[in-house]
């Protein structure tokens, strides 16, 4: 009960630094999954379209992931400094395998049928990209996002190795000065943090795999108004 009492006292002395601390750590992590998100994607799709690309591209991206955290920010100190741009790269990096990976195979996942179709009312390559493979793979690459988030929300503790502040700054800070509830007061709110940011994506994959639907269906129905294809008089 003390213990308790103390950390929640705690909480209530260090609620300005912590605030700050917890928005720094949620900048960090999107801003590197928005990065890697733009980037991976279109690497996703890619390497679907060139088999043998793919290894190399995969390959790369683990070999990425085998990296210590804290190795890589080391290394990226002496070309970018101490702060938040080489941990917003390293957080960046580590995103890039789960999202190019889950593209890549819920592209290769589509039904060859289903695309034979798309082909026979004569829609684009393009086209079936966005309106028929995108959506159908929607499920398996929002996977791979809600994977990467995860990833850069533990992740992005490190960066307070590097004077980039985020929920790091109070775990560190408490394992030097052995105080458990400062660890605690860094490493529940980033615990949360990942379930959140997790249920937050569940949600948006929810909503988006209905409309995805939906419009995969009115391609199908109404390929002429869909394809710009005018009617015969």
């Amino acid at each position: 009960m003390e213990q308790t009492t103390a950390f929640f006292d705690f909480i209530s002395q260090q609620s300005g630094k912590l605030w700050s601390q917890t928005l720094a750590h949620i900048a960090l992590t999107l801003i590197s999954l928005i990065l890697a998100v733009l980037v991976a994607l279109p690497a996703g799709v890619a390497i679907s379209r060139r088999p043998g690309l793919a290894k190399l591209v995969l390959g790369f991206a683990g070999a990425l992931q085998t990296i210590p955290s804290i190795a890589l920010l080391g290394v990226m100190i002496p070309f970018l400094g101490i702060g938040p741009k080489p941990a917003i790269l390293a957080l960046f990096l580590y995103a890039l395998l789960p999202i190019i990976r889950n593209t890549y195979a819920g592209i290769q996942s589509v039904n060859a049928a289903v695309v034979d179709a798309a082909k026979g009312l004569g829609m684009s390559i393009r086209q079936i990209l966005f309106k028929v493979e995108l959506p159908l793979a929607f499920p398996v690459i929002m996977a791979g996002i809600r994977t990467a988030t995860v990833i850069n929300v533990g992740v992005a503790t490190l960066a307070a190795y590097i004077a980039a502040g985020g929920l790091g700054e109070f775990i560190f800070g408490g394992i030097a000065l052995n105080n458990s509830n400062m660890i605690l007061a860094g490493a529940i709110p980033a615990a949360l943090l990942a379930i959140v940011f997790d249920f937050l994506l569940s949600l948006l994959q929810s909503q988006t795999e209905k409309t995805s639907f939906a419009l995969i269906a009115a391609s199908f129905c109404f390929p002429a108004q869909h394809l710009d294809i005018p009617f015969a008089n």
